[in-house]
């Protein structure tokens, strides 16, 4: 699925995504949450590590509308 991040477009994929987090340990959560296989991450971080971008440089909001459509299951 293409998707665009921090004005940056990228094709994500659910399996894709499950990879990049796998080994990837959950930072504290606080505000929005998206699950990814048993674990709950910071929406951020998430986003961090798919795009390789600061986590200044994208809002949490386009990371979660990403997410939502691949199928994860987002909390606010």
């Amino acid at each position: 699925m293409r998707c665009v991040i921090a004005r940056f477009p990228f094709d994500l994929t659910k399996s894709g995504v499950l990879a990049s987090m796998k080994g990837i340990k959950p930072e504290q959560v606080i505000g929005e949450s998206v699950i990814i296989g048993r674990r709950t991450y910071p929406v951020k971080q998430v986003g961090q590590v798919i795009t390789r971008q600061d986590r200044r440089d994208f809002s949490a909001g386009e990371v979660l509308r990403a997410m939502t459509q691949l199928g994860f299951t987002c909390r606010g």
